[in-house]
């Protein structure tokens, strides 16, 4: 994965944004096509900005979202009107890459559509940055990456990572840091996870050791050694605990259960399916072991089936509950 370019020149990102918006038009006809041709071609900022929507537009197509309205919008409005042209000014905004943009992408869910990376829910993703730095992302996550030449960041968005980071091959080697909603991460030639929660934030440490600095109080920053796991809000960080190697089997796949309570396992498989996994009150203390593949949910809930006394109730394809035999 290339890490994102310059931000657009806010000129150039109003003129693809234009032709964006021309292009969408259930009248163009192949004069116009030449014409945006001929901009392309004349200069490289041209062709990036284009690029660079039409990366938004694939991740866009088919869901509803601001974005992709507000160009359907500004297709449909007339060339001249205040509103085509307010339209033009704020998608310019967004595809100029500018401060503005990141302002707008901080709104979910099209700061998630924009993110450099994404997945969807049950899917599992793994990336190659171009300092070599290896990146994993976990079900329903989304990260930007932003390389420049005195620092390598990623942002977490939501969801989980894991990170294995490389040596910075430049003469002045450039500082890596993660950032989520509520810390600063400084690794320190490492490998870890980290996870946003809704209550802060979690990290696992399986190599190496990484700074938490939580962004609302600095002298609250504390170093998490390897085989180490720590919970962390915007102005804590506690205690570090011991880090079971299960918690990190996601990155090969797996789920590893360990005498675990049922209703935890399923909040676990609830994460890679789509629609909602419920546990009745009766049987959420039974205990579940073993080693499941996570591409398979349905497959996982059989194998509960023949060795549980449970049973699988489907109200829908997306409402499942497992209930007592």
């Amino acid at each position: 994965m290339s890490a994102p370019g310059l931000a657009v020149p806010p000129h150039v990102a109003r003129a693809a944004v234009e032709w964006l918006v021309a292009l969408q038009g259930h009248d163009v006809d192949e004069a116009t096509r030449a014409r945006w041709r001929h901009w392309m071609a004349q200069d490289p900022d041209h062709a990036r900005a284009w690029s660079h929507i039409e990366a938004v537009n694939t991740r866009l197509r088919g869901v509803a979202s601001p974005l992709a309205a507000a160009v359907a919008r500004a297709a449909l409005t007339p060339p001249r009107s205040a509103s085509r042209r307010h339209a033009v000014r704020a998608l310019a905004v967004v595809f100029a890459g500018g401060a503005s943009a990141w302002a707008v992408r901080d709104h979910a869910p099209v700061r998630d559509w924009l993110a450099d990376a994404r997945t969807a829910v049950g899917e599992l993703r793994r990336l190659t940055l171009d300092d070599g730095t290896r990146l994993w992302l976990n079900t329903d996550t989304a990260v930007n990456v932003a390389f420049t030449s005195t620092e390598r960041r990623i942002v977490l968005l939501h969801g989980e990572i894991y990170i294995e980071t490389a040596r910075d091959s430049q003469r002045a080697p450039r500082p890596f840091v993660v950032t989520t909603h509520d810390a600063m991460l400084e690794p320190l030639g490492t490998r870890f996870a980290v996870r946003q929660l809704a209550d802060g934030g979690w990290i696992g440490i399986t190599e190496g050791a990484v700074a938490i600095r939580p962004l609302a109080n600095a002298s609250a920053e504390r170093v998490i050694a390897a085989g180490k796991q720590a919970h962390y809000t915007s102005t804590t960080v506690d205690a570090p605990r011991p880090l079971p190697e299960a918690d990190t089997a996601w990155t090969d796949g797996m789920l590893v259960a360990t005498d675990m309570r049922l209703a935890d396992f399923l909040n676990q498989i609830d994460r890679y399916r789509p629609g909602r996994l419920r546990c009745a009150p009766a049987i959420a203390d039974l205990r579940v072991s073993g080693t499941f593949p996570l591409a398979d949910t349905d497959r996982i809930l059989d194998a509960l089936r023949t060795a549980l006394p449970v049973r699988i109730h489907f109200l829908t394809r997306y409402w499942t509950t497992v209930l007592p035999a």
